[in-house]
């Protein structure tokens, strides 16, 4: 139980540590280096939604034999349609976008950018909790290395996503303490949705191959409909693409050796 406290917790750190960024740092991040760092946490979400989240769930339904995709398919479409629920029904603001998204609100611009980066961060800490909660249910297809691995990567890609929400308060006008606790208050929804889940884990263990894919339906709709977009912004450069293959390749390496 002491491993999955700590495993739950170092992806918040990373978010942590990110935002933190904010008191060292005197310029806002320029539109390169956020490019890149979005980059970076795109091809560390999809390397771990196939490595940690499709594959087991898949591994898992083996005794469905040709149908093992089924539950995998099912799981994945949930996170979809779940993400875009949320999508439409929560206010929130991408960066570098003038136009809000969701209801129209009174919320200031600070507190959608949070918004933004919150939603972005429901599905990791979901990914997180269902696979420490399959560990200590004792699933054999998941071990603790393997756990650790996916908490591992997605603390590597918050750590950019910290800064790249505090350094964007800050030059909104918040001063450096605010804009370092809405970072952090950005990532505090992983630690809640991961003990969440490993709360329930008599009810999940059951369903853990849909809520695998879940978690990783919710995780690639955050990649292609605000990442990708992200560092593909303005004038035309390959580095959001080179550190998308750079992360990718991280957390396959991280996932596959610590697996």
């Amino acid at each position: 139980m002491t491993d999955a406290f700590y495993g739950i917790l170092i992806p918040f750190l990373g978010t942590s540590l990110g935002a933190a960024s904010v008191f060292f740092l005197k310029k806002s991040l320029g539109d390169y280096i956020q490019r890149a760092l979005t980059g970076f946490a795109a091809g560390v979400m999809v390397a771990a939604s196939i490595w940690s989240l499709l594959i087991p769930a898949m591994d898992q339904s083996e005794a469905l034999g040709k149908l093992a995709f089924f539950p995998a398919v099912v799981g994945f479409w949930m996170g979809i349609l779940f993400l875009l629920l949320l999508d439409h029904i929560i206010p929130h603001l991408h960066r570098n976008s003038q136009q809000a998204e969701g209801p129209h609100s009174q919320l200031q611009r600070t507190t959608m950018m949070v918004l933004a980066v919150t939603l972005h961060n429901i599905p990791e800490g979901m990914a997180v909790g269902v696979v420490y909660a399959g560990y200590l249910a004792g699933t054999a297809q998941i071990t603790a290395a393997g756990a650790l691995a996916l908490s591992l990567g997605i603390a590597i890609q918050n750590f950019p996503e910290g800064a790249i929400i505090s350094m964007p308060l800050r030059a909104e006008g918040m001063s450096k303490g605010r804009a370092f606790w809405g970072g952090v208050l950005s990532g505090v929804v992983e630690p809640i949705g991961a003990v969440l889940t490993i709360l329930a884990a008599s009810v999940i263990v059951p369903a853990l191959p849909y809520l695998l894919s879940f978690a990783a339906g919710a995780m690639l709709y955050v990649v292609v409909e605000e990442l990708i977009p992200e560092m593909s912004q303005g004038e035309h450069s390959d580095i959001g693409t080179v550190l998308f293959a750079v992360g990718f390749s991280l957390m396959m390496v991280l996932d596959v050796a610590l697996g």
